[in-house]
């Protein structure tokens, strides 16, 4: 049987989601839990990968089971076995053919940036000394907005077949000591999220005007757009799937 599992960490500890040799990751951390508790093999499947230090307070995988499984047993287990940083949200049965990464509709990131040294906000956002012009930003956003190639916020020598994202929303709210920088698309290329907010934190200092916005999309070169800000301000939000693949929800 294949199963959806919810779950969230703090990325700080973690050399990003995806398995690799010799580093600790989230996917290598929840299968070895999972693998233990079900006492047989168990991979995962995520919905994506994010970078080291880069946070999920949603990221849904899937993995295939030979039993059924009791999800809110399975789920105490396993947050009794895993680290602090780490937490299983729900586990639930889908259809056979469910894919965690194939069948996400939409991803939704938030990015942290504060205006003052704050210790408490240091692991989780970026501290920009300068004042920030958050009307421009918004309006830099916008340009953004639709279904365009965003080669220019992509890493170097990623493997994909096209670089083409629908970007759906993007804008920037105060809340209380922070600005929240809110962006939903299909799909994010490799940094691109951080790319996109180093380029807007340039347009709310003055750094980058609003009519080079265009430009820098045209030119598909990462050379011309802003700085990557650090991974600790980044936090994957939310996935939307299709309804048809859940057989129930525990």
């Amino acid at each position: 049987m294949r199963y959806f599992i919810q779950f969230s960490y703090h990325g700080k500890r973690y050399h990003g989601s995806q398995i690799q040799p010799n580093a600790i990751t989230v996917q290598a951390v929840l299968q070895n839990a999972l693998t233990l508790i079900l006492k047989e093999p168990i991979q995962i499947t995520a919905a994506g990968r994010t970078d080291a230090g880069v946070h999920a307070r949603v990221m849904f995988a899937h993995f295939d089971y030979s039993s059924v499984v009791e999800s809110g047993a399975l789920c105490y287990r396993l947050n009794a076995f895993l680290p602090a940083d780490l937490a299983v949200q729900h586990i639930f049965p889908v259809t056979d053919e469910a894919h965690a990464r194939f069948d996400a509709e939409e991803r939704t990131y938030e990015y942290w940036v504060t205006g003052k040294k704050d210790p408490f906000l240091d692991d989780a956002a970026y501290y920009v000394k300068y004042p920030l012009n958050i009307a421009q930003m918004n309006e830099a956003a916008i340009i953004l907005v639709g279904q365009r190639d965003f080669e220019c916020f992509s890493k170097s020598n990623t493997d994909v077949k096209t670089y083409r994202c629908d970007l759906r929303s993007a804008i920037w709210v105060k809340d209380d000591e922070k600005l929240v920088f809110t962006i939903t698309a299909d799909r994010f290329l490799r940094n691109m999220v951080r790319a996109i907010v180093g380029t807007l934190i340039n347009v709310g200092t003055g750094k980058t005007t609003l009519s080079e916005i265009p430009a820098i999309l045209d030119s598909k070169d990462r050379s011309k757009a802003g700085a990557s800000v650090p991974a600790k301000g980044l936090y994957l939000t939310g996935i939307k799937y299709p309804d048809n693949i859940m057989k129930s929800h525990g």
